[in-house]
């Protein structure tokens, strides 16, 4: 099957914008618990299990589609692309341990603040960066490639599903995420 690239694009730089207003939620409980408060850790774990499920599972495989794209096509425009795969691959390993970090603590287990403190700006600041990266390098390069030569890229081994938290069939298991995204 194959997709419009500047389809893709588009869904990819919306799924960013998803991305960052879940980030920044998630910095404000961070917050929370630097001051020695107690934060939602429920909604922690409906954040963590969403940026492990929907942008580690389907955003970064979608982006690594039209970055093997640019790579065959353009590789003058290619620059950087090589570190993205190693990239996709820290933040979801950040991300896992942030997220098994929320779970013990809501399962009871003692986990220090401090190290929650840590591991959670690690990843909110190692996601940022890198999807910064993307939009001021990697999507202008692909505009590019678009501009001059727009055609479809072949999708058939990618997985696809609908954004459990920003599509209209909003998932049960993300309500106090969704909630806290209204008041946000």
């Amino acid at each position: 099957m194959k997709a419009d690239t500047q389809q893709l694009l588009s869904e990819l730089r919306e799924d960013h914008r998803n991305m960052a207003i879940v980030l920044n939620v998630l910095e404000s409980t961070i917050e929370t618990a630097a001051t020695d408060e107690d934060p939602d850790f429920e909604l922690i774990d409906e954040i963590m299990r969403y940026m492990t499920i929907y942008p580690d599972a389907v955003h970064h495989p979608k982006e690594d589609i039209i970055y093997a794209e640019l790579k065959q096509q353009r590789p003058e425009l290619a620059g950087g692309l090589d570190d993205v795969p190693e990239e996709h691959a820290e933040i979801a390993i950040l991300g896992k341990k942030l997220r098994e970090d929320v779970e013990a603590i809501v399962a009871g287990a003692a986990v220090r603040r401090v190290q929650f403190i840590k591991d959670a700006l690690n990843y909110v600041g190692r996601l940022r960066h890198h999807m910064n990266w993307e939009e001021e390098d990697l999507f202008v390069q692909i505009d590019t490639m678009i501009g001059e030569d727009p055609h479809a890229v072949d999708v058939d081994d990618f997985l696809w599903i609908k954004d459990p938290v920003f599509e209209l069939e909003v998932e049960a298991g993300f309500r106090r995420l969704i909630d806290s995204l209204k008041t946000a």
